[in-house]
């Protein structure tokens, strides 16, 4: 059976992945608790910043995966998700709406060269990438592309698929309390059948569970992802936390909310929360193997196999690392 694996993972234990002081050593540490709760692997997610900023810290997770071989065995690359998202009231949900940008293949491309063939996933709005010219360059380079945070027709979001859009993240969520009764992006995407995957939060408070429930009916075996979309809150109890420069508060009800408690930042589940969440609603073992660990790894490979994307074996890897231990350049 394929290793559980998280698309959707933004800290855990509290460590952000976006923290300035990230360190080789603390990631080390989180990725030893990860396997230790019962984790598998996970995709280290970064959300919406300026350019620069977001380079550093795509940059440190690269070289941190490079460095230590700890770190290569559960962290299998970077999801970015943003800043080409909506920044309209809802849409953009926890992410900093004022360095929310529209899409370019120029910038899309700074943030790859930073994450040096570890970026594995982006998340954008469609409506924000004009003529889909860097949904193209992602598909292009093997990178798993997911709308998320954004509000396109069920036009744009068909054209988008054709331009090589393979997912969609966390559907339910980063979007507004209210919404059109017959016409909203819950129900384009459910009426979109060219995107082949989605993922769901099933930490108990995301979505309620009859809703999860009906999503995974409808999505079906084999379209449903479920991710933590977990913050450095996560397995942490109490208390206050950091997601990329935001604060996040964890009160008795254990849902991470905004320091006004106006929205949800990101969740404090662990995998066996996600699983027994799954298991409330009606999920047997096998189902939610699949949407934890079968239906993941088919997302990235299927990304991977359309573009150029070339997975480097754990060996590979290793061998690099060890060659950068003695002053020795990569063969990568």
């Amino acid at each position: 059976m394929a290793l559980p694996f998280d698309l959707q993972l933004n800290g855990y234990r509290g460590l952000d992945f976006g923290a300035a002081d990230l360190t080789q050593k603390r990631l080390a540490g989180i990725c030893r608790a990860y396997r230790a709760d019962g984790g598998g692997r996970f995709l280290a997610t970064v959300i919406t910043d300026s350019l620069p900023i977001l380079e550093r810290r795509i940059g440190a997770l690269a070289e941190a995966i490079e460095r230590d071989a700890e770190i290569c065995d559960t962290v299998a690359g970077i999801h970015v998700e943003g800043p080409f998202i909506s920044a309209e009231r809802g849409f953009v949900g926890a992410h900093p709406p004022e360095q929310a940008c529209e899409a370019s293949p120029a910038a899309m491309e700074r943030l790859l060269e930073a994450g040096r063939g570890h970026v594995r996933m982006v998340t954008l709005a469609p409506e924000r990438d004009p003529g889909f010219r860097a949904i193209s360059l992602l598909a292009s380079r093997g990178v798993l592309v997911a709308a998320g945070h954004c509000d396109p027709s069920l036009e744009v979001l068909r054209d988008a698929c054709a331009a090589g859009l393979s997912c969609f993240t966390h559907l339910g969520n980063g979007c507004p309390h209210l919404l059109p009764r017959h016409d909203n992006i819950l129900h384009r995407v459910l009426a979109c059948e060219e995107l082949p995957f989605a993922t769901l939060i099933a930490d108990g408070v995301h979505l309620p569970p009859f809703l999860l429930g009906a999503m995974l009916r409808w999505l079906g075996p084999d379209r449903a992802i479920v991710v933590s979309d977990a913050t450095a809150a996560a397995g942490m109890g109490m208390g206050t936390f950091q997601l990329g420069g935001q604060t996040v508060v964890v009160g008795e009800d254990g849902a991470a909310w905004s320091a006004d408690r106006t929205h949800l930042v990101g969740s404090t589940a662990t995998l066996s929360d996600l699983r027994r969440v799954l298991a409330d609603v009606g999920q047997p073992p096998a189902a939610i193997d699949r949407l934890i660990a079968t239906n993941p790894h088919r997302a990235l490979a299927a990304a991977a196999a359309r573009g150029s994307y070339a997975p480097r074996t754990e060996a590979t890897m290793l061998g690099n690392i060890t060659k950068k231990r003695f002053g020795r350049p990569s063969t990568r």
